[in-house]
């Protein structure tokens, strides 16, 4: 076997109800002088009160607004700006870009890092590893980090506030860990990819049968299992399985199609979801089993009842022509492409046809999930 360096976790997880107030004894021994990170105006009253919050305890935390999220602009801004006021400490807390850039930036300063996720929409403050976009918001490139963060604080009181459009955008990103990797660990005897395979089933299991209940009601006991789920679970999923376990041809479907322009732009698990349907659709036409065909039928019946987008025009595209749509597949279809770890050969025109085939769906499904 070769040799395997695997992140898996951050030190320390700290979930529940009033885990930012209980958290706060364990930030003052990482950092005396953190850096709060975050960008949306929706959650600016959040990171305050996370100020006023460390202040109070005499830890001397400052704040830094991103202008575009994980972008170079912004991650060279913040840390000449935590430099500058000498900062051992960045407490990023916001959304999966947010996270993202927060990571990467303590790991440029070498000092300590803390993930607040406001809400349930990814992963991010869990892994290892931050996506680089342009400021508008066009995957560049992913980096492996060289660890996971320090600490992560998942108060439920916070993530419930969050608009439920975020949490089912989480749901769609999470259940692509088993779409994925069931396809990329196929021929690996690697036990510990195949126990986070097993995982990743289990986890698509529960967001299938609690993930409309969660959707519809964040004070319901379905919510802690799908919320959890979406931004812990997903994350150890990818950390125990490594590489092989993150992504086929979803997840670089969705980095082709943030190449576009949007008038209302998707959420990053709604390009996901959109990513899973695509990737069973070229599954299906490249398999002699009805598995594929079945799973796409059960998926759309999913997504139809989170409000996420299951064809082209849900997408909100500017431009959707044949043209347009190319560049997506294009960028998708690059020779170092994860879509490339799929089990069958992959190009632009296959991909175009896949997605041209989601051009119109019904608005409603006849499927339920039980």
């Amino acid at each position: 076997m070769s040799l395997n360096i695997h992140n898996i976790s951050p030190s320390k997880v700290v979930r529940g109800q009033g885990a930012w107030k209980q958290s706060i004894q364990s930030i003052s021994r990482l950092c005396k002088r953190p850096l709060i990170i975050g960008r949306s105006i929706s959650t600016k009253k959040i990171r305050n009160k996370f100020e006023k919050d460390l202040i109070s305890e005499n830890i001397q935390a400052i704040s830094f607004e991103l202008d575009h999220d994980c972008c170079e602009q912004d991650i060279q801004n913040t840390y000449k700006y935590a430099k500058k006021y000498n900062c051992d400490g960045i407490i990023a807390a916001g959304g999966g870009k947010v996270l993202d850039a927060g990571k990467l930036i303590a790991e440029l300063l070498d000092i300590n890092c803390i993930t607040v996720p406001l809400s349930a929409s990814t992963c991010a403050g869990w892994t290892a590893l931050s996506n680089i976009y342009t400021p508008d918001g066009k995957f560049i490139k992913d980096i492996i980090l060289k660890k996971c963060p320090n600490l992560l604080i998942f108060d439920h009181n916070i993530v419930r506030a969050a608009p439920p459009r975020t949490l089912a955008s989480g749901m769609a990103d999470a259940v692509a860990k088993w779409y994925e990797s069931s396809l990329t660990s196929i021929t690996s005897e690697d036990g510990f990819v195949q126990q986070a395979v097993q995982m990743a089933r289990v986890l698509r299991d529960q967001l299938f049968l609690n993930g409309f209940k969660a959707f519809k009601n964040p004070h319901g006991n379905s919510w802690e299992t799908v919320a959890e789920g979406c931004a812990l679970t997903a994350g150890i999923i990818g950390g125990l399985g490594g590489a092989r376990c993150r992504t086929a041809a979803a997840h670089p479907i969705h980095n082709g199609l943030t190449q576009l322009e949007y008038k209302n732009k998707p959420l990053h698990g709604e390009l996901v979801g959109f990513g899973l349907l695509v990737q069973l659709y070229l599954q299906e036409k490249n398999s002699n089993s009805q598995l594929p065909k079945q799973a796409k039928s059960q998926l759309i019946a999913f997504l139809l009842q989170l409000n996420l987008p299951i064809s082209i025009d849900s997408l909100n595209l500017k431009d959707s022509t044949p043209n347009e749509l190319n560049k997506a597949c294009k960028f998708a279809c690059k020779d170092n492409s994860d879509i490339h770890q799929l089990p069958f050969s992959i190009n632009e025109k296959d991909l175009i046809e896949a997605i041209q085939s989601y051009q119109s769906l019904p608005t409603r499904s006849n499927i339920s999930l039980k």
